[in-house]
């Protein structure tokens, strides 16, 4: 089944028949924002996560996906394997890699679901402090190469992490919405969870840099080491590190850190320095 997958350049009919006659489908995911539709084939062993677009908004997040995959590879982010087309467009095959998704479960839904003590998000907040860091220092690891590269993140928030929890080894998924920046925003906001956004993503005309990485990556933090508010009580943090996630959350683009590459050496500093 994955030689069929990885060899086929283009399927004459639609996806979904395919996939089941190559080796089956596991498990779809429909209801997604960007008009995709993913799936999980396993077979003779192996576990590949396959994306097809079926819309021309679709079809440009892959594009986008593909763009991004091709500018960098790093051990957090799956590798995209090929790319093909069907009938209904074209699909992305990648390694399906393990880990639950740190927003909420597949039953439960928006906070209550996050704050449910079997979530995965729950389970990820009861660990070790510095399980927590080095899962940030992994998301800020790949932030800073994506940057480097000239990409804008967009769209990045907790339900495009995922965690292993047995070889507690971070993923990063989804980063189709990703652009090369900076830009000036010409619709009314950007696709993403208000949660992780900064306030200029909501503003037509606004410059989109990356001090709205910045932005992102401080909002992760509050809501990996907090209940999502810097400064909150349920902080497990170092006082250093929440006055670094304070500044790169500021409202004012021109308060924050300037780059991701110094976001992130000013959060590698304050780690030190919780320590001593």
């Amino acid at each position: 089944m994955s030689q069929d997958l990885l060899a086929s350049n283009a399927i004459v009919g639609p996806i979904e028949p395919w996939l089941e006659s190559v080796g089956g489908i596991e498990r779809a995911f429909r209801a997604q924002d960007s008009g995709c539709v993913s799936y999980i084939v396993t077979a003779a062993g192996e576990r590949l996560f396959v994306k097809s677009a079926r819309t021309a908004l679709a079809r440009a997040s892959l594009e986008r996906a593909e763009t991004l995959h091709r500018a960098i590879k790093h051990r957090a982010l799956p590798p995209l394997l090929r790319t093909g087309a069907s009938l209904e467009g074209p699909f992305h095959v990648y390694e399906a890699v393990p880990g639950e998704v740190l927003y909420d479960d597949v039953t439960m839904e928006g906070d209550a679901g996050r704050r449910h003590p079997d979530s995965a998000h729950a389970c990820f907040r009861s660990l070790p402090v510095g399980r927590i860091l080095d899962v940030l220092d992994t998301i800020f690891e790949v932030h800073v190469l994506l940057a480097e590269a000239g990409f804008v993140a967009v769209d990045f928030y907790d339900g495009s992490i995922l965690y292993d929890f047995k070889e507690h080894r971070t993923w990063l998924c989804d980063l189709d919405e990703y652009r090369p920046g900076p830009f000036v925003l010409e619709e009314t906001r950007l696709p993403g969870s208000s949660r992780f956004m900064a306030p200029e993503e909501f503003v037509r005309g606004s410059r989109i840099d990356q001090r709205a990485n910045v932005f992102a990556l401080g909002r992760t933090a509050a809501v990996l080491l907090g209940d999502g508010h810097v400064g909150s009580p349920a902080w497990r943090g170092s006082d250093e590190c929440e006055a670094v996630a304070r500044r790169a959350t500021a409202l004012n683009p021109e308060d924050r850190f300037h780059s991701v590459s110094a976001f992130r050496d000013a959060w590698a500093d304050a780690r030190r320095e919780g320590l001593s």
